[in-house]
């Protein structure tokens, strides 16, 4: 790496050219199993699918310390990349994304989770680093395995539940048949905000995405 390419996080500002050539770790949340795939919860790993799916990376079954993760490696945006899904329950995806940046020396700071977020309305999606879980387990584990909060997170809205009901029980039901409908659209929506998160840098994709959704 030249004088000129240093590496710095994607959540430094600055133009394109001062965001790090990666790799970046993208972290797409889920629960395992066909029961689980159409939940709330796991709009991360649908996020992150499509971003597979658009960069033409295979995920398969990691080994050694990138255990217990489907992973694939690649480029997107122009930046490389190292795309993975925990295998494990969404409260134990600490230890796998630990593994996965030891193994490929990637700081936490070149982190970017993508996950569901009950704060915001469905079919919104926002870009921050670091903050609070706000109670999603996920994120939890994985503040507690790395030791830090300061990752980038791509937070696709589901909102809140209605009425009364749990959000632990709302987030591990399917969406609702009107938000099927919508459904494509936002996973569109947050996987372009999280290669807006790569080509920019934090503050220039929020400026991108934040006005359009």
């Amino acid at each position: 790496m030249t004088e000129n390419t240093t590496r710095r996080g994607a959540g430094d500002a600055g133009a394109p050219a001062a965001v790090s050539e990666g790799p970046f770790l993208v972290v797409g949340l889920g629960n395992p199993g066909p029961s689980y795939a159409g939940n709330r919860h796991n709009v991360g790993a649908m996020v992150l699918d499509e971003l597979a799916d658009r960069g033409g990376i295979r995920l398969s079954p990691g080994k050694g310390k990138r255990a217990r993760t489907l992973i694939g490696e690649g480029r997107l945006a122009g930046r490389r990349v190292v795309l993975a899904r925990p295998t494990t329950y969404m409260n134990e995806s600490g230890g796998p994304v630990r593994g996965l940046l030891d193994y490929h020396s990637i700081p936490a700071t070149d982190l970017v989770v993508l996950h569901d977020e009950l704060d915001i309305p469905f079919a919104s999606v926002r870009l921050k680093r670091g903050g609070g879980e706000g109670g999603h387990n996920g994120l939890r584990s994985i503040s507690r395995s790395t030791g830090t909060k300061d990752y980038l997170r791509v937070r696709v809205g589901i909102g809140r539940p209605p009425g009364r009901q749990d959000p632990a029980d709302f987030v591990l039901k399917d969406f609702s048949a009107t938000e099927r409908k919508e459904l494509d659209l936002l996973v569109a929506e947050a996987a372009d905000a999280t290669e807006e998160l790569l080509t920019r840098g934090l503050e220039g994709a929020q400026n991108v995405v934040h006005p359009r959704t």
